[in-house]
């Protein structure tokens, strides 16, 4: 699973990754959750920002991971396409 965004904020760490099963999936998208989670988030990255699936983040975290998604979605769109060619993707940290 590699990790592709970690998005630090004075509340919460939360990581944004791929399965490596997704490397079989053509519509790209990302997983979300924090420390411990097991049941994570599911948003598509394409054609538009959108939530696949709502796993264990309550309605104010997906508000918060959505827009974090939706601020990053460029960066995100490009560690997929690195992903996908299997090359190497470095980890992309933010602090806020």
């Amino acid at each position: 699973m590699p990790k592709i965004l970690l998005y630090i904020s004075a509340k919460i760490i939360w990581n944004f990754l791929f399965y490596n099963t997704d490397f079989n999936e053509n519509r790209a998208h990302v997983h979300v959750g924090k420390r411990g989670m097991e049941n994570l988030c599911k948003i598509w990255l394409e054609p538009n920002v959108e939530v696949a699936k709502q796993g264990d983040l309550t309605d104010a975290q997906l508000k918060e991971v959505f827009k974090i998604t939706t601020d990053y979605r460029e960066q995100l769109m490009r560690q997929w396409t690195l992903f996908k060619s299997g090359k190497t993707i470095r980890i992309i940290k933010v602090k806020k």
